[in-house]
């Protein structure tokens, strides 16, 4: 008997030791009397990459700030590695690990690179009025680390407006790493790149996620959301309307409610209204609901990305 409470208790202790990273319960926001969030539940932990997807509006972006310290949750709980938190500023969540990867960036596009990885962190050397910038050992460090992450740039002295958007991006997110990141937000990484861009982006946040970060990955995209994701978050209207673990939910599934049928429906409505051809639409609406309600038909990704690069002919 005492055998088996000592394995309770280390059990406990074990689940004790490693809790999410990040894990909001029942989070609610409101402005006034506007609700931008309500109900809405997630986790992430050490080497996963949380998904939340929804369409612009969906409260993506309010989720974000409370995880980021921009905003303060007005219901629920939000808790960093067990700890109930209200985080006050950005600068708070970085204490805790927490780096964001907005879409925008924030770089200085005539800067280095290197003046960019270090930007608002510089590193010094020498005291008093003597004190001035390590430029050696930044140029070094930024080398490594972009190394590491599999980013061999000529030179870190180029500006780092001349990297492509994916380049930047990944620029971004080996900066977090570097500066101690636990938890990575990535707001829309993809949405502005080409296909073989947003490819090296998702390339990233899986090196992310082998390297023990939790990443919460912000897409409306859920070709580029499956492949690496371990949970899914649907958002609509601030409300979640699907939470799911990989091995719950297809592509196509996943797919099917982003798309929304019923949405499509009144599309294919208010276009034979107004005289307009109306048999691509009802095609794709189709395929929805025959994914979505049947569940058959569902290809998978590694063949559906054969079948896109086939020539059409061959289709």
């Amino acid at each position: 008997m005492n055998a088996q409470a000592e394995q309770v208790t280390s059990a406990r202790q074990a689940g004790d030791a490693d809790p999410p990273l990040v894990e909001l319960r029942e989070a609610e926001k409101r402005y006034g009397n506007i609700i931008a969030l309500r109900d809405v539940s997630l986790k992430v932990g050490a080497g996963e990459v949380m998904c939340v997807l929804g369409d612009n509006g969906a409260g993506k972006s309010t989720l974000i700030k409370i995880i980021a310290g921009l905003h303060q949750h007005d219901g629920g709980v939000f808790e960093i590695e067990g700890e109930p938190v209200k985080l006050g500023s950005p600068r708070e969540a970085l204490n805790y690990g927490i780096a964001t990867v907005y879409q925008d960036l924030a770089v200085a596009p005539l800067m280095p690179v290197w003046r960019n990885f270090f930007l608002g962190s510089e590193t010094t050397k020498g005291w008093g009025p003597f004190r001035r910038l390590d430029i050696p050992f930044m140029k070094e460090t930024a080398k490594k680390e972009l190394l590491d992450m599999g980013i061999d740039l000529r030179d870190v002295e180029q500006p780092i407006g001349t990297l492509s958007g994916g380049e930047r991006q990944c620029v971004a997110i080996a900066r977090a790493v570097y500066f101690g990141a636990k938890v990575l937000i990535l707001d829309e990484p993809t949405a502005a790149l080409g296909v073989k861009q947003s490819g090296v982006v998702l390339k990233y946040v899986i090196q992310a996620r082998e390297r023990g970060l939790g990443v919460v990955f912000i897409t409306h995209n859920p070709h580029h959301a499956y492949p690496v994701g371990n949970r899914f978050l649907l958002l609509k209207r601030g409300q979640n309307i699907g939470y799911y673990e990989k091995d719950e939910i297809t592509l196509e599934e996943l797919t099917g409610l982003m798309a929304g049928g019923a949405e499509l429906e009144q599309l294919v409505h208010e276009l034979r209204d107004a005289g307009t051809d109306t048999s691509e639409v009802r095609a794709i609406r189709d395929e929805v609901q025959h994914d979505s309600a049947a569940g058959v038909g569902k290809v998978p990704l590694t063949e559906a990305v054969k079948i896109v690069d086939l020539p059409e002919q061959e289709r």
